[in-house]
């Protein structure tokens, strides 16, 4: 009987806690407040751990509370283990005994009923207890809990709801739940009515048993977050790191740490992510310069290939980490901004810093303003010089410690040029602390830029891969010597044998010239014209044979399926006959998601021959053992030095060809040309690259004429206005609110007033039954110079317009008549403005596009190139979100700013709505974009935690460098977000600034 005592005291018995003696007053329940804040200290102490044990999900706490009905059973055991005679006076306590207050007279009674059972009784109720199968996994305590649970004691039923204590079940819940045994020994039924009240009591107590039930396990299930001590050290060992390096450039110290003033953790994730286990002699000498150390503007300039822009990483790196401020990097075109942002969005999640977009539509103006972790900003000229001019204003300029720009060479180039000359002025003359860095592989004016920037200049001419030069005139082939007297010796005769058919189709010899590589190495041919590109492509397959046809076939076929996926069943046909060949034209006309499956197909090896214009060479990094340039030709206008550099520059890769070959194709006709080309505001214009090459640019006006005349043109668009002063040497100007506007969405000097008139003539009767007429406002004005209209297509969408969207034509002055004429070929004597005409027609498509989601059918209807509409969608969704700043500027503008915010997520988009989030994501585009969504991944949170491997299983075509990429990009922006939220909050507790102390208010009633 000891034995089976025992044996039952271990199944009741719970985990001991230190509690008061039983000699010691329990407290009441009024004292709750007080237990709960003990309790919640006692949690705090205690390490979280999970537990995933099935097998005991209580195993480590048997209850929730101290004085809950488990700690009174604890309790009451203890005292009966000391106290022997209190099983007696427990066996005569009555019902009323057992609904006692503070419930440790009844759970003494419990204890001693358990302890002195006889034993036939004892075994009958464990030989019951062991039949309960779905309890079986629980701890004894709550086996032995839900089993009193089902037989209430007799009379409970009569109680009052209050009395029963749904309100608190840790309390009375329990003490209703004695086994009906213990009590009815002492208590005889009142009469008939209690049997049908105790049935319905039963029933409600099986339903609270089953509500404590599943809260109790849910709780013990619950899993708790784990910190990983090997995290915890890694952290702790980056931060001391950190520490480190700060102290160290802040000294004279030639001790430059583990990694260049860096982490060693750098180093690691270089290795990791790169694969880069050691730097070039070149980039150890170039980090090691006095100029990079003293913080000085550096230029410097290597062959494409060398490794350029791993120096501009690990001086942003330095910036971010060790002087802790934020970095700007300009690069040149959107694709190169999301494959940066791709590639950097790993080491911010690693390292504690935020990369932050700034291309298209996307980028906050001003950037948020963050305390704790810095920020990347990775932009385009356009929106760099945007986030620049928003710092200026709000007077954060000096927080940018490091501005990095990418193809510095581009400073020369039309209009875009102009634009990352300004952006570069203004750092320099508004923040004297920020640091300017450029690079670039062909620069001809070194000298120019140097005084412009006040840098340093750093060149080499290293190259990881040998490149070799040649020229072919007629069937010779020369290579290029800058020793010989002419510049190039005789290399070889081309051994080709033609048909007079081929030599017809192929005077250039370009088959045998792609023959000779293809198809085991890879090959690029430079054309003049996007057309050229494609007849070239169909032109070379006609006369490969057909085993180029079996070399990586099934990969072939997969790039063909993905094609027709991402286009809704459409493929173009071109593509659909050169891809088998391992042949595909690749210019601006192709979609972003056909350029980029075509672009992973060649850096793969399925594809072996790229047909493409010249952007290629600019654009994203694809390598080839031999490059060909059609013609020297960049559409009609001769091919520049920079341009021929940066084409060439592609030969060779890095680690897997031991040399590169380009090869430029000559005609007699060609030969070699050669281009040459008030007082504060004077001295800011003096400091520009203008300035510096004023004695060559203007032959006959000073720089302040030029000046001058530009500020006439200023006031007279109302940009700005001039101060009356007495004396003329005196003349100052300010800007306007049309100035200013202008600025802050960075307007094209040229269209700002156009704008400005566009929108006053829309608020006098704007169009909102359909999206037409704010389209018609955020269509470039650029691109509608340069369109030319289909009329018969024209002509037709204007007939099906609604009469809402034809009132939207009237208000602009285009009637149906006047199309139709323009249809037919009559004669149109009444006047009509043509850049309205032609953009409208633009608008007609961007409004069809944003109704059909699909570029293939649109481009059918108008009769254009796909990649053009895709153009023509991007530009539109940038000048929407600068005509939104621009408006945010003006007061009377105030309808547009809401209406503007939807129309640029529409246009930036352009799908439907439940895949904006997904979209939001670097590298997702619309058909990843739909193939992530039917996975299950619908938001970005999903796509934050997500699986990199688990992608790859359940999305197809999705490679693990890309599913890596967007887990990456996703976390970026989460974090970015969340820190976003937990700024604004600390912002909103935190106490303002002008806050009247109590010294204050004293000082003012004295």
């Amino acid at each position: 009987m000891d034995e089976g005592g025992s044996r039952l005291r271990r199944r009741v018995s719970v985990r001991k806690r230190a509690r008061p003696s039983p000699g010691e007053p329990r407290q009441e329940r009024a004292e709750e407040p007080g237990a709960g804040s003990r309790r919640r200290r006692t949690a705090e102490a205690q390490p979280l751990q999970s537990n995933d044990s099935d097998e005991d999900l209580f195993g480590d706490c048997d209850s929730f509370a101290e004085n809950s009905f488990l700690a009174q059973v604890d309790d009451a055991e203890r005292q009966c283990m000391q106290d022997p005679e209190r099983g007696a006076h427990a066996a005569g306590l009555g019902a009323e005994g057992l609904r006692g207050a503070g419930g440790a007279a009844a759970a003494g009674g419990f204890a001693d009923w358990e302890t002195d059972e006889p034993v036939s009784s004892r075994r009958r109720r464990e030989e019951a207890s062991a039949q309960r199968g779905p309890w079986d996994g629980l701890p004894s305590s709550q086996v032995l809990y839900f089993g009193n649970a089902e037989n209430p004691p007799a009379g409970a039923g009569d109680r009052r709801p209050e009395e029963r204590g749904w309100e608190a079940p840790s309390l009375d819940a329990p003490i209703e739940a004695f086994p009906r045994s213990s009590v009815e020994q002492h208590q005889q039924p009142d009469d008939a009515s209690s049997e049908a009240r105790r049935g319905s009591e039963e029933s409600r107590r099986k339903s609270l048993k089953e509500h404590l039930k599943s809260a109790m396990t849910g709780n013990a299930r619950a899993q708790t977050p784990v910190f990983s001590r090997t995290k915890q050290l890694k952290e702790t060992l980056l931060s001391e790191e950190i520490s480190v390096a700060q102290k160290t450039m802040e000294s004279s110290s030639d001790d430059l740490g583990p990694f260049y003033s860096l982490p060693s953790k750098v180093r690691d994730l270089y290795v990791q992510f790169k694969g880069i286990e050691k730097l070039y002699e070149w980039q150890h000498t170039c980090l090691t310069l006095n100029s990079v150390q003293e913080r000085k503007n550096l230029i410097y300039s290597l062959p494409t290939s060398g490794g350029k822009t791993l120096v501009a990483e690990i001086l942003m790196l330095q910036e971010l980490l060790c002087r802790r401020r934020d970095v700007l990097m300009i690069l040149p075109y959107v694709a190169i901004v999301q494959e940066k942002i791709s590639g950097l969005s790993s080491f911010g999640i690693e390292l504690g810093f935020f990369v932050e977009e700034y291309a298209g539509s996307k980028g906050k103006f001003p950037p948020i303003k963050r305390r704790e972790k810095k920020s990347l900003y990775i932009a385009t000229i356009e929106k760099g010089h945007s986030l620049v001019n928003s710092l200026i204003e709000t007077g954060r300029i000096g927080s940018l410690g490091l501005v990095v720009v990418d193809e510095l060479h581009m400073i020369g180039e039309g209009s875009r040029g102009a634009i990352l000359e300004m952006t570069l002025a203004k750092i320099l003359y508004t923040s004297k602390t920020t640091q300017i860095i450029g690079m670039s592989a062909t620069l001809n004016n070194v000298e120019d830029l140097q005084e412009f920037l006040q840098a340093e200049c750093y060149t080499s001419q290293f190259r990881p891969v040998e490149l070799k030069e040649y020229l072919k005139i007629n069937d010779a082939i020369y290579e290029v010597d800058n020793k010989a007297e002419n510049g190039m010796t005789f290399s070889r005769l081309l051994n080709c044998q033609y048909s007079d058919t081929l030599k017809k189709m192929d005077p250039d010899h370009l088959v045998a010239l792609v023959t000779e590589v293809i198809p085991n190495y890879s090959c690029l041919v430079f054309c003049p014209t996007k057309k050229n590109c494609e007849n070239v492509a169909e032109m070379i397959c006609k006369f490969l044979s057909k085993e180029y046809l079996k070399h990586r076939e099934k990969e072939k076929h997969e790039l063909i399926k993905n094609l027709k996926s991402i286009s809704g069943g459409n493929v173009c046909p071109i593509l659909k006959r050169t891809v088998p060949f391992g042949v595909a034209y690749h210019h601006s006309g192709l979609t972003s998601d056909e350029r980029r499956l075509l672009e992973e197909a060649y850096s793969t090896g399925a594809l072996c021959l790229f047909t493409c214009t010249s952007t290629l060479a600019a654009g994203v990094n694809l390598p080839a053992r031999r490059v060909i340039l059609r013609a020297p030709y960049v559409a009609k206008e001769f091919l520049k030095r920079s341009q021929y550099k940066q084409m060439i520059g592609r030969a060779g890769r890095a680690g897997i060809d031991s040399v590169g070959e380009s090869v430029l194709i000559l005609q007699e006709k060609d030969k070699q040309q050669i281009a040459t080309n008030l007082d504060d505001i004077c001295h800011f214009m003096g400091g520009t690259l203008f300035g510096v090459q004023q004695k060559i640019l203007l032959k006959e006006k000073s720089l302040r004429e030029i000046t001058v005349e530009w500020l006439r043109d200023l006031t007279e668009k109302g940009l700005l206005q001039k101060d009356v002063v007495d004396k003329p040497k005196d003349e100052s100007f300010h800007i306007t609110k049309l100035g200013r506007a202008s600025f802050k969405g960075t307007i094209d000097l040229a269209y700002c007033d156009i704008l400005y008139r566009d929108l006053k003539k829309g608020l006098e009767g704007l169009v909102l039954e359909s999206l037409l007429h704010l389209i018609y406002l955020t269509t470039p004005y650029d691109m509608a110079s340069q369109c030319v209209p289909d009329w018969m297509i024209y002509f037709r969408q204007f007939s099906q317009l609604s009469p809402a969207e034809q009132n939207v034509a009237a208000l602009l002055g285009v009637s149906e008549n006047f199309i139709g004429k323009k249809a037919s070929g009559q004669a149109i004597k009444k006047k009509v403005d043509k850049d309205i005409v032609n953009r409208l027609y633009l608008s007609f498509v961007l409004y069809t596009l944003l109704k059909e989601t699909n570029i293939w059918s649109v481009s059918e209807k108008f009769n254009m190139p796909r990649g053009y509409i895709q153009s023509l969608l991007a530009g539109a969704a940038s000048f929407s979100s600068c005509v939104l700043h621009f408006c945010e500027e003006l007061e009377e503008f105030w309808v547009y700013r809401a209406l503007l915010v939807e129309l640029t997520k529409k246009l930036t988009y352009c799908v439907k709505a439940e895949l904006i989030p997904l979209m939001e994501v670097t590298g997702v585009l619309e058909g990843r974009a739909k193939q992530l969504y039917n996975a299950g991944y619908k938001s970005l949170i999903h796509l934050a935690n997500a699986n990199p491997e688990v992608l790859i299983r359940t999305v197809d075509h999705l490679s693990r460098r890309q599913a890596k990429q967007i887990v990456s990009s996703a976390k970026m922006l989460l974090h970015e977000k969340a820190e976003a939220l937990q700024e604004e909050v600390e912002e909103l507790l935190r106490p303002p600034s002008d806050f009247p102390s109590v010294e204050a208010s004293s000082t003012e009633k004295a």
